[in-house]
């Protein structure tokens, strides 16, 4: 049996404002290793929110998510931080590159933050295993839409994340471009057993996923999520 990595357990999300908001609620669902995942919903769905409770970076308002086993609600910030750090990958739409820093430099930043030995050389293995071993001392504004999200996905698994988030990776790529990303990350989710959460509103991403769940109105509406 398969490690249960994220757990959610009847998760809510509310705000005060001068009335109560609620923009997620009773949502529930258990991944495993190496499970991928789809989040699909409308704009303003509360899609995004969900990644980012799912990632520790906020916390719900009602029920629970287990991180790693880890319940986040009882972690501190910065205890979530160092969770995050330890098991969590991030594909952002935006790509969410240093601009200053060549990719091979991108991709060696958190090794570095953590401290970790043979920086450069994993980095430069990883962007030679996304077709970019000739491109790792171009800076991003030197490199394509779907070369900078290369490296952006090279730097998500430089650290080995147990579990990778990624928020509209292919919103700003063009078909032909989105569709390497998309096999890209199939293949390295597989390669490496990282389990595989994706925010999209591409019906071809989500097809390839092993499990969808719908969310309308911060309601779970609609899901295909039956584990063997």
């Amino acid at each position: 049996m398969t490690t249960i990595i994220l757990d959610a357990k009847h998760v809510g999300k509310s705000v005060e404002t001068t009335e109560k908001l609620t923009i997620l609620q009773d949502i529930s669902f258990q991944l495993h290793e190496g499970d991928s995942l789809a989040i699909i919903g409308s704009s303003g769905s509360g899609k995004s929110t969900l990644l980012g409770l799912l990632a520790g970076l906020d916390v719900p308002t009602e029920g629970e998510i287990l991180l790693a086993e880890k319940p986040l609600s009882k972690l501190s910030e910065d205890e979530r931080a160092a969770l995050r750090a330890l098991h969590v990958g991030f594909v952002f739409q935006s790509f969410q590159l240093l601009e200053s820093l060549t990719a091979v430099e991108n991709v060696m930043l958190p090794l570095e933050l953590e401290g970790k030995k043979g920086a450069r050389e994993r980095s430069i293995e990883l962007l030679t295993r996304v077709g970019l071993g000739e491109r790792t001392h171009h800076y991003p504004k030197q490199l394509s839409g779907g070369e900078q999200q290369r490296v952006a996905i090279a730097r998500a698994f430089a650290s080995n994340p147990t579990i990778l988030f990624a928020d509209e990776p292919t919103g700003n790529l063009d078909t032909k471009t989105g569709e390497s990303i998309i096999d890209l990350l199939f293949q390295l989710n597989e390669e490496s057993k990282t389990t595989l959460v994706l925010v999209t509103h591409e019906a071809r991403l989500a097809e390839r996923c092993q499990y969808r769940i719908q969310i309308e109105g911060g309601r779970l509406v609609d899901q295909d999520f039956n584990h063997e």
